[in-house]
């Protein structure tokens, strides 16, 4: 439904009308009635249930509000908080690009529990993609090391399987892919054989988590892998 300003600058009123309709939609269909109307009914506690199964007991009334309305961008942010933590606490340019050398900064966890760090330095780069960092934290020095993202990318590392997230598959040992079973957008059963990794010259097999379709492999036969890395991932069925 459009609107214009019809009148005299001190005698402004809105009309509303339905000519501007086919201008904007033309050859899209038109919904009449109450939006989300036709949609199919939702269970909220189904929802519920389902995210604490897979997020744990701490999911809010927010977080369900927000898994209906946006579930692909809710998805993502569980994801990511649950690989780095909580980040609200930061403001946006500490978030996108860290602390500056000699840089001090409050971090307010919550009323009356406030962080003092100080960013002293970085380390060298090690040969698995990591810098220690050093700071003080409330006056005493601490060091962690942490992954240099830039860097991993230019020395190609093998994604790891992230424990909180469902559907990814991780290799058990070290070891190097003998054969792939399945491929992209395959459905498989839960204990179905997935791949064949070679390690001390002993085979393992490793069977799917759960029923789904493949939604990506990340290995190759003659792939070598270390512990955890990413095999591939499953979209579970409900």
């Amino acid at each position: 439904m459009g609107t214009e300003l019809q009148g005299s600058p001190s005698q402004l009123h809105l009309s509303t009308h339905d000519e501007s309709l086919p201008c904007v939609l033309k050859n899209l269909p038109r919904i009449e009635g109450r939006p989300g109307a036709s949609l199919p009914p939702l269970d909220f506690d189904a929802l519920e249930a389902s995210l604490k199964a897979k997020w744990g007991n701490d999911i809010t009334t927010e977080d369900v509000m927000s898994a209906a309305m946006y579930p692909k961008v809710f998805q993502e942010y569980k994801e990511f908080t649950s690989q780095y933590g909580p980040v609200e606490c930061l403001n946006t340019r500490l978030f996108l690009d860290g602390p500056k050398i000699a840089e001090e900064i409050e971090v307010e966890l919550e009323r009356g529990k406030t962080l003092h760090i100080k960013a002293l330095a970085l380390g060298d780069l090690n040969k698995v993609g990591q810098r220690g960092v050093f700071f003080e934290l409330n006056g005493q020095l601490r060091t962690v090391l942490v992954k240099d993202t830039q860097a991993m990318k230019e020395m190609h590392f093998h994604p790891k399987a992230l424990k909180d997230v469902r559907g990814q598959v991780g290799a058990p040992m070290p070891g190097k892919v003998v054969e792939v079973k399945v491929k992209q957008g395959q459905k498989v059963e839960k204990g179905q054989p997935l791949c064949v990794l070679s390690a001390m010259k002993m085979e393992t097999v490793v069977n799917s988590p759960a029923t789904g379709t493949i939604a990506k492999i990340y290995v190759t036969t003659d792939s070598t892998l270390e512990g955890d890395d990413l095999i591939l991932e499953i979209n579970e069925e409900d």
